[in-house]
């Protein structure tokens, strides 16, 4: 194909996007925020995705943009859009992953089922809704949070007051989103791909475990969730993405309650950590449809590889030598392992890589995968 995909930042999901990209023939360049990124590989341009003559200019030179990220302020994106730049997902999309305020209205709007919630400007509010919900609830900025940032669990009104402060400060009118505490029984995510023209795939939905707010690891299909649970997350997915019009991959993270509940958490509009696994687990990946589907192009199948998939993230990594220096032993140790990296200095807590393992028995599947992730760990 003679079609350029242009990616805004740099970081591991644009870098998972090269190798599909090269597989179909498509060229792709990369907009990173700095030199020496995950996605060095197709970077072209190094800028600040808020500085608007620097989209523009890298806009100029793709046929489609999108991201690896949904940080582009909207100003810019509209800019780009009433340029007659093809942008997947479009700005009307993307400010649902945006604004988790906004966020939540509009899937309520669609009746979708999501935690009881409200918008709070001040600690008064916040202790109203406190004490309707059995002095417990979860506050999170409306803007900026990711991988457990920008949320805190609460029990006295008092206790997001420099949250407060801050949006005083900025002076936009801004609020805070507090919810209920959900009681869950597990966490799950559906992922989803939409082309502009309106088609849509699905894979199985699937576990996430969370380890303090980031995501640790992957079960695909979720255990015990055929029939309806699986028809649940799929329906719930399927009218997101054509209620808010999102066009590429959209990541639905669910809660389920042990009051058997299925209630959305958060969107990605993106290809997402809970997606990994689709590399080797799915006839097409999530990186794969991705660029399938912001060229409109036909989306291809999401039949599952083997029965169990399991993908456990590599979380900090080793502190005194490269994840390089671990190949030997995780490979020698663990042949079925598929192991990436993304390019990466190891720091606690940062996801430096993934390790990926198929197989028809989930205990050993599982098993191997922790042990070959445990390897990149001191």
């Amino acid at each position: 194909m003679n079609t350029t995909v242009g990616v805004i930042g740099g970081g591991q999901l644009a870098r998972m996007m090269i190798p599909a990209a090269v597989n179909l023939g498509i060229r792709i360049r990369v907009l990173a925020e700095n030199e020496g990124m995950s996605a060095d590989l197709a970077a072209v341009q190094v800028g600040d995705y808020r500085d608007r003559d620097v989209v523009l200019a890298f806009a100029d030179t793709v046929d489609v943009v999108t991201f690896d990220h949904e940080h582009v302020p909207q100003g810019i994106l509209r800019e780009l859009v009433a340029r007659g730049v093809a942008v997947h997902p479009g700005p009307d999309a993307l400010l649902f992953a945006q604004d988790k305020l906004l966020m939540r209205q509009r899937l309520s709007e669609l009746g979708l089922p999501v935690p009881d919630w409200v918008r709070v400007e001040n600690a008064a509010e916040l202790g109203a809704f406190l004490a309707a919900h059995n002095s417990r609830g979860v506050v999170k900025t409306a803007r900026g949070g990711y991988d457990g940032k920008g949320v805190r669990l609460v029990t006295h009104e008092h206790e997001a007051d420099d949250w407060f402060a801050a949006l005083a400060e900025d002076g936009n009118d801004g609020a805070l989103l507090v919810e209920e505490l959900v009681e869950f029984r597990r966490e799950l995510a559906q992922l989803v791909a939409r082309r502009p023209s309106g088609q849509i795939a699905l894979w199985p939905v699937v576990e996430t475990v969370q380890q303090g707010g980031v995501c640790a690891e992957v079960i695909a299909p979720a255990p015990q969730s055929e029939g309806r649970l699986a028809r649940a997350a799929a329906d719930i997915a399927v009218r997101i993405a054509e209620g808010i019009g999102a066009t590429g991959m959209l990541a639905v993270e669910l809660f389920e309650t042990t009051d058997e509940r299925i209630l959305v958490n958060e969107l990605a509009m993106r290809p997402h950590n809970s997606g990994h696994w689709s590399i080797e687990g799915s006839t097409t990946s999530q990186f794969e449809q991705h660029l399938r589907a912001v060229l409109d192009l036909p989306l291809g199948a999401t039949d599952v590889r083997d029965p169990w998939t399991v993908m456990v993230n590599i979380l900090g990594g080793p502190a005194s030598e490269p994840l390089s220096a671990r190949y030997p032993t995780a490979f020698e140790a663990y042949p079925a392992a598929k192991v990436h990296t993304y390019g990466k200095d190891p720091r606690p807590g940062r996801k430096v890589g993934h390790v990926t393992v198929g197989g028809d028995d989930l205990d050993l599947v599982a098993y191997q995968a922790r042990a070959a992730a445990a390897v990149f760990q001191d």
